[in-house]
């Protein structure tokens, strides 16, 4: 059954990403959130990037996953530049990447705890990562999964691949950046 996906901004003072876009409600109108990133020329790595969702919450390997590909693809999409080097592949529980779940794969379906050490964690990553998470944190790894399967990027790397088949084609950072790009002219 697909979960359809419905607009919907947290509540709060503070600018917070709606579900799908990195949009904050200010006076009743939509605007895009704004970050400085410092030394954006030089993107930490994906480990750091996974290190500031798990100072948020504890959760699995697969949400984890999830989460850090959202933080790419609506940085590409919103900045036109890299949060994180590393790619993505369409593997088929939708995108990972494969050093970060070979870090993580010994946990199997349990929670990797949560992180309370920021040492070696970007200001940045830790703000982005409470802004991803405002929007995405409160589905699990299965929701997001699905999810990552209804959208393009996704969709186009796997290609003519069935749905239980391996796949290592990496996603598009193009597509990334179009998708999403399109999905705030949409909301």
């Amino acid at each position: 059954m697909e979960q359809e996906i419905k607009f919907s901004p947290t509540r709060g003072n503070i600018n917070t990403l709606n579900y799908f876009t990195p949009l904050s409600r200010r006076g009743g109108q939509l605007n895009q959130l704004n970050y400085t990133f410092s030394g954006s020329a030089q993107p930490a790595d994906i480990f750091a990037l996974a290190k500031a969702f798990l100072t948020i919450s504890e959760m699995t390997n697969k949400k984890l996953q999830k989460l850090c590909y959202y933080a790419k693809a609506w940085h590409l999409a919103l900045y036109d530049e890299n949060l994180i080097e590393e790619q993505f592949q369409a593997w088929v529980h939708g995108a990972v990447q494969p050093a970060l779940y070979q870090l993580y794969k010994p946990y199997g379906f349990s929670e990797i705890k949560r992180v309370d050490s920021f040492v070696g964690i970007p200001e940045t990553f830790l703000d982005f990562a409470r802004e991803i998470y405002s929007s995405y944190g409160h589905l699990s790894g299965d929701e997001l999964e699905r999810l990552n399967h209804q959208e393009d990027p996704w969709i186009i790397a796997r290609g003519g691949c069935k749905p239980w088949e391996s796949c290592t084609t990496e996603i598009s950072e193009e597509d990334m950046k179009s998708y999403y790009r399109r999905k705030m002219q949409i909301y």
